[in-house]
């Protein structure tokens, strides 16, 4: 089946990739801006690498036209940090780059588009003690607004002309090789920079518990939802949950800990990003993505933890 993964050198995009070529897929198109070969590693050899902007009409079509896929995998986005520094951009990516990349599907006759989205689509007015699919969505950051927006556009595109939209809100993702600064980074930093015998500072209060999710659970999550038959599909945007119990900040130094021998992990919390954060933490509630098309985690805090040192110890070229 042709498939084209916009964002596909980036970090969900390459676990997608790995996981599509591992169930046999021959030559996806990966579409990004800035494509590492030395990131794509001994991938690189099985794919197409297109450098393209999502916020660039000419070249989205460009791509589905050469691609002529049967789903889309539309993981390309700036995300919080820098969309926060610089909105301009992020409207014409992650907005106009998710309108681009639906209008190119209609236009090419894709069947599928499957929408990476985001926990950051809440924010701190959340009512009630979990957050849900149907918890209402207010964000507060730019980021999350345009994943809110590129959500209903995907739900416009469906309705109006038939396209299998499918999005799904990730949790914080946990990896190695996480470039890109946010918020709850320090849930990947730590263990990263632990590893590497580089002492860590945290910057939230040890029982601040921040839902994630193990980079391979992501991949899997995604590449499950657009696999589901159609029929099963009814809430369309979904959230997906991680490792379960949500791990508090303490808890997981204690696990970087017993992993890393004389690792020196201290808190030193930032007031304003622990209001922040603190405001919009909730359980996550998935039951719609457990019903509707199976969605199981596979890794808990320790077996995240083991696999993601196996990781850096096997492919250190890809992370640094």
């Amino acid at each position: 089946m042709a498939t084209l993964i916009t964002g596909g050198a980036g970090f969900i995009g390459l676990e997608v990739l790995r996981l599509l070529l591992s169930r046999g897929e021959k030559r996806p198109l990966v579409m990004s801006r800035n494509p590492s070969l030395k990131r794509l590693g001994d991938l690189a050899d099985e794919v197409e690498v297109m450098r393209a902007d999502l916020g660039n009409f000419s070249h989205v079509l460009e791509a589905v036209k050469k691609a002529r896929p049967q789903v889309i995998y539309h993981l390309g986005a700036t995300l919080s940090v820098p969309s926060e520094s610089d909105p301009a951009s992020a409207m014409q990516t992650n907005a106009m780059g998710t309108f681009h990349v639906l209008e190119a599907a209609r236009l090419f006759d894709v069947p599928q588009v499957i929408f990476a989205s985001s926990l950051g689509t809440y924010s701190s007015d959340i009512q009630g003690d979990t957050i849900g699919d149907a918890t209402i969505q207010r964000p507060q950051l730019f980021y999350g607004m345009t994943k809110v927006f590129g959500e209903h556009m995907g739900l416009f595109y469906r309705r109006k002309h038939g396209i299998d939209f499918r999005g799904i809100r990730y949790p914080s993702i946990i990896g190695p090789g996480v470039r890109t600064p946010g918020a709850v980074q320090y849930t990947s930093w730590v263990i990263e920079s632990c590893a590497q015998g580089r002492p860590y500072t945290i910057w939230v209060e040890p029982e601040t518990k921040v839902p994630v999710m193990y980079i391979k659970d992501a991949a899997l999550a995604t590449v499950q939802l657009a696999q589901a038959p159609r029929q099963a599909i009814t809430t369309v945007n979904y959230l997906v949950n991680g490792v379960q119990p949500t791990p508090s900040a303490a808890e997981l130094a204690d696990m970087v800990r017993s992993k890393c021998l004389g690792a020196q992990i201290q808190f030193k919390p930032d007031a304003e990003l622990q209001r922040l954060i603190q405001a919009a933490l909730r359980p996550l509630d998935d039951h719609k993505a457990q019903q509707e098309w199976g969605w199981r985690p596979r890794y808990d805090l320790e077996t995240l933890m083991q696999d993601f040192l196996l990781e850096l110890q096997a492919h250190p070229q890809r992370y640094e």
